[in-house]
């Protein structure tokens, strides 16, 4: 297939439609179907995709998502960067709903969940020692001041399984290694965009605080209901976000996330 797109966007809770009249692509892969036939549209003078990661009904659960599906459909189109906004319950007092984390580590605790494109019978080991696109973090920052856009530039994402929220303790236990926010989805996207050498960029929206900060009562556990509230309530400027990033974005990449097979059998 040509190149349809060079950027794309996954849309997570809450965000299941980017443009207006999009033009809508069926696209084929060796795994199944994506979460949604990918949509093309313009951003200023750029081509870019979008996926809704749960399905434009939100039908796939965390854990269900087909994660390589989207991936490499998007890589199919032409697709060499990814903008991969999520919402995320806050770790760190210092990190307010509202805010946006442009994370740089994530850990991982899901299970069984589909998480390579080498599966044999070539062995294949791609680093994510640094597993969030350099340039296009830096890029992200630089946007989110410029907007005036409560951004953090840098921090851990715990990916869980879920569906479930986490207990307590489990909360305690995530904040003590060093997590600043949680998501459930995280993972194993971005390592498999690292996979097909694609730039993976995670924008954070934070709704909440995970079950409460603890030793102080007046913060209530997460619901479904309040994270779609504020997640809604910052969409239009997350919309704004990531159009002054796709501007921003230069035609040639640089980063280490275009050269992530050298060295390996996959090349």
């Amino acid at each position: 297939m040509k190149r349809l797109a060079e950027i794309a966007v996954i849309g997570g809770t809450g965000f299941y439609q980017l443009f207006r009249r999009p033009r809508v692509v069926k696209v084929k892969t060796p795994y199944g179907a994506p979460s949604t036939d990918p949509s093309i549209g313009r951003i200023g003078n750029r081509r870019v995709a979008f996926i809704a990661r749960h399905g434009a009904k939100h039908q796939f659960p965390p854990h269900r998502i087909p994660y390589r599906e989207n991936i490499w459909a998007l890589h199919s189109i032409g697709v060499k960067r990814i903008i991969a906004p999520c919402a995320v319950g806050s770790l760190n007092p210092n990190i307010k709903p509202g805010d946006f984390v442009i994370c740089d580590q994530f850990i991982n605790f899901t299970r069984d969940r589909p998480d390579s494109f080498y599966d044999g019978p070539l062995a294949v080991h791609v680093s994510t020692a640094d597993p969030y696109c350099p340039e296009l973090r830096e890029i992200a920052i630089e946007a989110g001041k410029s907007l005036g856009l409560p951004v953090h530039p840098r921090g851990t994402v715990v990916v869980i399984q879920g569906p479930r929220f986490s207990t307590r303790a489990e909360s305690r236990f995530f904040r003590s290694i060093g997590g600043d926010v949680i998501n459930m989805t995280q993972y194993p996207e971005v390592a498999l965009a690292r996979e097909l050498e694609m730039c993976y960029l995670n924008i954070s929206l934070v709704t909440d605080y995970d079950v409460g900060l603890e030793g102080d009562p007046s913060i209530k556990p997460v619901t479904h209901e309040e994270v779609l509230r504020v997640f809604n309530a910052n969409l239009q400027r997350l919309r704004e976000f990531i159009t002054e990033i796709v501007g921003r974005i230069p035609e040639e990449r640089t980063c280490i996330c275009s050269r992530a097979l050298e060295g390996t059998p996959a090349r």
